[in-house]
């Protein structure tokens, strides 16, 4: 194999690799392309995730809200519950006092 034949076979050679590494480039390309309906997909559905998470936050308010009106009305029942305990516990006082008096009186 002389000079002028080397060159030949590399220039084949390194043309023919180049033409594959084109082509495959081209198939690749190709095959992963996202076409205008896959771009609409992904907007309508970053527009209801969107939407998702907006409703989402909002039951996540509207439950806190929920909680902090219960923790209030729970302080509230309980203060009136201490107040109605402490009520009956003096009524109970007085009505042994005044039960005391009476059975002193009556001997």
């Amino acid at each position: 194999m002389n000079r002028t034949e080397f060159v030949v076979v590399t220039v084949i050679v390194l043309t023919t690799a180049f033409a594959l590494g084109w082509f495959v480039n081209w198939l690749v390309h190709r095959f992963t392309r996202v076409t205008q309906a896959d771009l609409g997909e992904l907007e309508r559905m970053a527009q209801a995730l969107h939407e998702a998470e907006e409703t989402r936050d909002q039951a996540i308010s509207y439950i806190q809200q929920l909680e902090e009106e219960t923790e209030r009305q729970t302080a509230q029942l309980q203060a009136e519950l201490r107040a109605a305990m402490d009520g009956l516990r003096e009524a109970r006082h007085q009505n042994e006092y005044l039960q005391s008096l009476l059975t002193a009186r009556e001997t």
